[in-house]
């Protein structure tokens, strides 16, 4: 994707989630629809997919930044500090622990608290594609499963991912 894809992408995709999320009641935002990944026993409402987008998004932002600093395990999933392997379930184990404690610290904010959240995580994404050039946008970040692997494809795969969650609360409160 070019710089302009992307930023349309990211626009486009964060209106459609703050007024999808705007049209819904407090009973619906706070409605349990999926079980946590890390605590089977923890249910996550539609606040709780909302604000772990920011999260991921800050997280893509610190990864590539990493990358750009010469870091060459900037994703840091597959591998550790150390060199050594993970298998897939240690990696999705330490992923959810992570995004479950996220989660935790921001309950009880308001939706309007959860969007701010989101702006400034949105924020640290157009500040970082505008300070980068095409050739670095087409760049791969080593170790990232996510779009195409490039650094642009990483930023906007932030744009899917509301989408995604969103799908995801609809089908967890059908489920139940």
């Amino acid at each position: 994707m070019n710089r302009i894809e992307i930023e349309s992408a990211l626009n486009k995709d964060r209106a459609w989630l703050i007024e999808t999320y705007a049209e819904m009641s407090e009973e619906e935002l706070l409605k349990p629809a999926t079980p946590s990944e890390h605590d089977k026993a923890t249910m996550w409402n539609a606040k709780d997919h909302l604000v772990h987008l920011a999260l991921i998004e800050f997280n893509f932002a610190k990864m590539i930044r990493r990358h750009l600093e010469g870091d060459p395990n900037p994703v840091a999933l597959r591998t550790d500090a150390s060199g050594r392997e993970r298998p897939m379930e240690e990696i999705m184990a330490g992923v959810h622990a992570w995004t479950e404690d996220w989660m935790l610290k921001q309950q009880g904010k308001s939706l309007n608290e959860c969007i701010q959240v989101g702006q400034e995580a949105r924020a640290e994404s157009f500040k970082l594609l505008g300070e980068l050039s095409d050739a670095q946008l087409a760049e791969k970040l080593p170790g990232a499963p996510w779009a195409d692997g490039t650094i642009g494809g990483v930023i906007s795969a932030n744009a899917g991912h509301g989408r995604m969650h969103y799908q995801w609360v609809k089908d967890g409160w059908a489920a139940r």
